[in-house]
């Protein structure tokens, strides 16, 4: 705890990858007044030199927060930490893991008497500054004790506790799954725009820009497609090539698996698919959208 902190509103906890989002949230719960130790083997930002190290430097009732990369990285790190910590101390994982993993690791961490939190963190390299909408699962207790983080990293309103283990993982799914869909209505929206040939002059960037007001429409990533479309109308310096990063397939066998009809969001994820055979302007969208909200790379022409 940080001397002079007041406990009722901050605590210490490890941040495990200091990428673009876990760099960012361990600045913003340093700015609440919050004790942060950061590692991270690959980057120059790291406070400490191995995984040890940080269990270490981090007092009774320990909360290490994971923001790395989901499946075997994810994995191994919390495997590694099964060894190293003690009964009581909590584990979060807010990377974008699958919830059915998170099960998994939950009840595995629980034979040793460690807590499992599972965190869906949404707002890109934006949350830095505007906050992190968290979707959190696990214990009750458990969110509780680890609440004054999760309110400094949230703007008002943006915390939800979702259930028990997992859960935080499933509803960040489905979040992920209907991101596909708008940003896939989008693209296509101004695509049709771009190819008609009885309006072949439509200022693009002016129409982003009037949708952002007052229109049906009108949202946060309508606002990010004209930014991104404001130095460049028509992407030309964008490839359409776009990328999934895994929700959208898990989002898709639940709905398979709860035979729910989910036409919008398969067909969202097929157009990822087919843009990395064929450039088209609506992929061109979808690559400077996840530019704009979450750093993402653009394979550049």
């Amino acid at each position: 705890m940080m001397a002079g902190a007041d406990e009722r509103t901050t605590m210490q906890l490890g941040m495990v990858g200091l990428g673009r989002m876990g760099g960012n949230m361990a600045e913003r719960l340093r700015d609440g007044g919050h004790d942060v130790i950061g590692y991270d083997a690959f980057a120059d930002t790291t406070q400490v030199a191995t995984l040890e190290e940080l269990v270490n430097k981090l007092d009774e009732s320990r909360t290490i927060w994971l923001m790395v990369p989901s499946g075997e990285p994810t994995n191994q790190t919390i495997a590694a930490l099964a060894d190293l910590c003690r009964p009581g101390d909590v584990i979060v994982d807010g990377g974008n893991s699958y919830f059915r993993d998170s099960i998994t690791h939950a009840a595995m961490l629980a034979e040793r008497g460690i807590v499992f939190v599972d965190a869906g963190v949404s707002g890109g390299v934006w949350g830095r500054d505007n906050g992190y909408c968290l979707m959190v699962g696990g214990p009750a207790e458990a969110v509780e004790r680890i609440k004054p983080a999760l309110e400094t990293l949230a703007p008002p309103g943006g915390l939800v506790h979702t259930g028990p283990a997992g859960s935080g993982h499933f509803v960040k799914m489905i979040h992920n799954g209907i991101e596909y869909g708008m940003m896939q209505a989008i693209g296509e929206g101004f695509e049709i725009m771009s190819a008609s040939p009885d309006y072949p002059d439509i200022d693009l960037h002016a129409v982003a820009e009037a949708w952002r007001y007052g229109s049906v429409v009108r949202s946060w990533l309508l606002d990010l497609a004209a930014a991104a479309m404001q130095s460049d109308p028509r992407l030309e310096n964008i490839r359409g090539f776009v990328q999934d990063s895994g929700e959208g397939r898990w989002t898709i066998l639940e709905a398979i698996n709860q035979t729910v009809p989910a036409p919008v969001i398969s067909a969202a994820l097929f157009a990822r698919f087919a843009s990395r055979q064929d450039d088209s302007f609506a992929m061109k969208i979808i690559a400077a959208l996840r530019r704009e909200f979450g750093g993402h790379a653009v394979k550049e022409l």
